[in-house]
């Protein structure tokens, strides 16, 4: 796999305060990454220090396998880290032309990266007359103009409405199928669901998990089950080896957690041959939001 960046035990601190603990994983190229934690858990920061805004108290982090000095590096790099700034009566283009000018630029990639945030169309308007949807949209083809190897978005969809998320979203996708390498920090399990291949979890600075994100949700799923015969369905369940736990969720319903893969149908057999008549019976799939509860229950 091909490197795009390595952070190695990163760590921030505000005075007593540890804003990121320690932090080590690799962003390989070709991936969406999520950093997916709640707010003040230390997305930010880490994104902060990864684009030398931010000065680590400890540990390091290097770009392209450390093949180029961190200044050299971040031409390489795209990145919305705050509310997009731009002239609110300049033209979309017009602001777009003095970015080219700062990154050195050449204006043929304006059109491009309008037309993949679909926006070419408006190009002409100026700034103020944008939704808020449109100008992330612009932003983002702002950190596009310089064709970089990674994207880096802090909370991509803030403050949007579901219309602007989705539009977000499908760009992001788009951008992802091209073969960017992207990483995003967000607090929305959906987000990350919907648009990550890959997802490091932290909580108050710490990382709980970092890998793939169906990987995060690989349990064998759980089981629904209800009967007017309560006693023997605990005790029968106690006993089964395909159940790892169980608990009672709500108006009697019983979540058996399973700990291996077992089909409903077999379960439902054994407990009318013991004589348990079951009145629900459902097989699911733990969601990725069950699954980050559980991870972050004891945090």
């Amino acid at each position: 796999m091909n490197t795009i960046l390595k952070l190695n035990q990163l760590t921030k601190k505000f005075g007593s305060l540890t804003a990121v603990d320690a932090l080590t994983f690799n962003i390989e190229k070709g991936h969406v990454y999520g950093i997916l934690g709640p707010n003040g858990s230390g997305k930010s920061t880490t994104l902060g220090m990864i684009l030398n805004v931010v000065n680590p108290s400890s540990g390091n982090f290097e770009w392209f396998q450390g093949n180029l000095s961190t200044h050299e590096a971040l031409k390489k790099v795209g990145a919305i880290i705050e509310s997009p700034n731009f002239y609110p009566s300049m033209s979309a283009e017009d602001n777009l032309k003095l970015v080219c000018q700062i990154k050195e630029v050449d204006y043929s990639r304006i059109d491009m990266v309008l037309d993949i945030v679909d926006l070419k169309d408006r190009k002409k308007d100026h700034f103020k007359s944008y939704s808020l949807g449109m100008k992330q949209r612009l932003a983002i083809a702002s950190a596009l103009l310089n064709n970089p190897e990674i994207l880096i978005l802090d909370e991509p969809t803030n403050g949007l409405d579901p219309q602007g998320i989705h539009q977000i979203r499908e760009i992001i996708k788009r951008i992802a199928s091209e073969g960017m390498t992207i990483l995003l920090a967000s607090h929305l399990l959906d987000e990350v669901e919907k648009v990550c291949s890959h997802v490091v979890v932290i909580r108050k600075g710490n990382m709980l998990y970092s890998g793939p994100v169906d990987e995060l949700n690989a349990t064998h799923g759980f089981l629904e089950l209800k009967s007017e015969q309560t006693e023997e369905l605990h005790t029968f369940l106690n006993s089964h080896e395909a159940i790892d736990h169980f608990e009672e969720v709500d108006h009697e319903v019983i979540k058996a957690i399973l700990a291996h893969p077992y089909e409903a149908s077999e379960i439902n057999k054994e407990c009318f041959e013991k004589g348990i008549f079951l009145t629900h019976l459902v097989k699911r799939k733990e969601t990725l939001e069950e699954q980050f509860l559980k991870l972050t229950k004891n945090q």
